[in-house]
Order: C-alpha cells, then sequence, then structure tokens
C-alpha cells in the first residue's frame, strides 16, 4: 500500500515537474490571474498599476472628499464642544458619545486616504 502511494506521489511531482519545464522552456511564464484557480493566462487590468492620468483623477477625487469629510469633523467637533458646554453634570448622553465615535471614524478616513 505504501509503494503505490508513493510511486503515485511521486508521479504527480514528475509530471507537475516537467509541465513547469515545458512552460519555461515555452516562454509562457505569465503572471497568474487574480481570480483564475491558479489557472495560467492574461493579466487582469485591475491589477496592473494605475496611470498617470487615472492615478490624478483619484488624488482629485479623494482630496475633495478629505474637504467634505473635514468640514463634516468640523461641524462635529463643534457640536461635540456644545453639548459639553451644555452638560452641567460630570456625565454626558449617548448621543455626545456616538458623536465622538463618529469624529474619531471620519479622522481615520481622512487619516487613510492621506497615506494613499
Amino acid at each position: 500500500m505504501k509503494i503505490v502511494v508513493r510511486s503515485v506521489a511521486l508521479a504527480v511531482l514528475t509530471a507537475s515537474l516537467a509541465g513547469f519545464a515545458w512552460q519555461q522552456q515555452a516562454g509562457t511564464n505569465a503572471p497568474l490571474r487574480a481570480q483564475g484557480g491558479g489557472r495560467r493566462g492574461p493579466v487582469d487590468t485591475e491589477t496592473l498599476p494605475p496611470t498617470d492620468k487615472s492615478r490624478d483623477e483619484i488624488l482629485k477625487a479623494e482630496h475633495a472628499l478629505n474637504l467634505k469629510d473635514a468640514s463634516d469633523l468640523m461641524e462635529l467637533a463643534q457640536q461635540l464642544k456644545l453639548d459639553l458646554e451644555k452638560n452641567d453634570r460630570y456625565v454626558v448622553s449617548m448621543g455626545t458619545i456616538k458623536k465622538t465615535d463618529d469624529i474619531e471614524k471620519l479622522a481615520k478616513r481622512i487619516r487613510g486616504r492621506l497615506r494613499h
């Protein structure tokens, strides 16, 4: 039984190495597809790096989103300040805590875009 398993494993290994060597000689060393189950083929256009023109468009769009998010961030911070000044106790409402969470999310979103 062990001999049969070993011989089958050896045959599979030999066939895969022979296929790899044949592809190297034929020059079909194309990159793997993004979603192809390991099959060889042409490169998907989604995995290619963006051109300078599309990169500029992406950066302009991200800049506009950063400006919008920054204005939203300022508005939320001002609302938070007013809520904290309005409360005369040391206890804050759940709405105030939600505003702090929203401020944190916006700041992380802006920071993530700026790191591109």
